[in-house]
Order: C-alpha cells, then structure tokens, then sequence
C-alpha cells in the first residue's frame, strides 16, 4: 500500500514518483507545477505551522484528520491528505483497469466496472462547486459507495476506507481543461492506476 500516513509534524511534501511533465497531455506541467508545487506546499506549510504547540503536536496525518474538528487544522490535514492520494495514484503508466478482489467488489456493488466509471464521473460532474469524488469502502475488503465530499472532506470521517479520488477544485483542471470539468474527468481515467486502489482494498 502506498504510503499518506505521517506519524507526528513536521509533516512533508509527497515525492512524486514521474517527472513532472510525464502524464502530459492529460495533465501538464504547468498543472503540476500550481497544483503539487504551490497548492500542496501551501497546505502542508500551513499545516505545520498549525500543529507547532497544541493538542496534535504529537498526532499523525491520519489521525488529525480523523479528529480534528472542522477549521483550519482540519481543512489543511485533509488537504493534504487528499492531494497525497489523488497525486500518488496518478501514472504515466497506468494499470487501466481493476482486476482480483477489487475487480470482484466493483462488479458486486455497481454492477460492472463500466457502470461504476458511469456513476463515478456523474457524481464527480455534479458536486457543486469545489471538492473530491472518493471510491471509497466501508471497511479494508468491505462493501463499496461513491462519495462526493466538499471542499477539504474525506471519508475518513465517516469511517471509510478511502481507495481512490479525482480532485474537482477548479485548480486541479482549469490550466488545462479551462471550465470543461467533463473533460478533465474523461482525462483522469487515462493515468489513474489502479495498483494503487488494489492495494488500499
């Protein structure tokens, strides 16, 4: 399983495992160079800064999310969270599709791996405003639901397991997809890996 936990601040910065040039054309450069170099950055240095003194001064990444009540702590812990596991499934080289259990569950609970991808990019077309479309499972193996969570949200408040994600803030797309959300979406099943979300199942 890929690693988003970090056991107690000072929290760091994801390494990226591809240059960042390599998941042009579905996502530049430049995107990386806002959305990983500054957005994210941004995140964890505010995120630091938060938990210098105070109660989660000694709390890992996960448990701060889990925890912290709604605000600044809270919103920059998930954020950075969330952008952990959205930048670390992406791949140049993907594995295209689901296959062994997760494979299994998706057909179980959606009906086939085309339906979910239907139902998953309709969700993630019509959150309102900024936010993340999660598959997500209610527990490691367990029953499968699509979330849609606004803003800095994610399933881990809700007790459920987060497997994969696509990023709906308008800065994760606009540079190269301008306002055509629907187009950033088709793009994003062309570098999602699913190794990734096989692993967290």
């Amino acid at each position: 399983m890929i690693k988003i936990d970090q056991s107690r601040a000072p929290f760091a910065m994801p390494m990226l495992p591809w240059a960042k040039s390599a998941l042009a054309p579905h996502i530049s450069a430049e995107t990386i160079d806002y959305h990983y170099g500054k957005h994210l950055q941004t995140y964890v240095n505010n995120l630091n800064g938060l938990v210098a003194s105070g109660e989660f001064a000694s709390s890992s990444l996960e448990e701060i999310v889990r925890k912290a009540p709604q605000g600044p702590l809270f919103n920059n812990a998930a954020q950075m969270w969330n952008h952990t596991l959205y930048f670390l499934q992406l791949s140049p080289t993907p594995k295209t599709r689901p296959t062994g259990p997760l494979a299994a569950a998706i057909d179980r609970d959606f009906g086939s791996f085309d339906a979910f991808r239907e139902q998953f990019a309709k969700s993630a077309l019509g959150l309102f405003g900024s936010g993340w479309t999660w598959l997500a499972a209610d527990k490691p193996g367990g029953k499968l639901s699509i979330v849609n969570a606004l803003n800095a949200g994610n399933p881990l408040t809700e007790g459920k397991l987060p497997l994969m994600v696509i990023d709906v803030w308008e800065h994760a797309y606009y540079i190269d997809h301008r306002n055509a959300r629907a187009a950033s979406i088709e793009a994003f099943w062309k570098i999602i890996d699913w190794k990734v979300a096989e692993s967290r199942f």
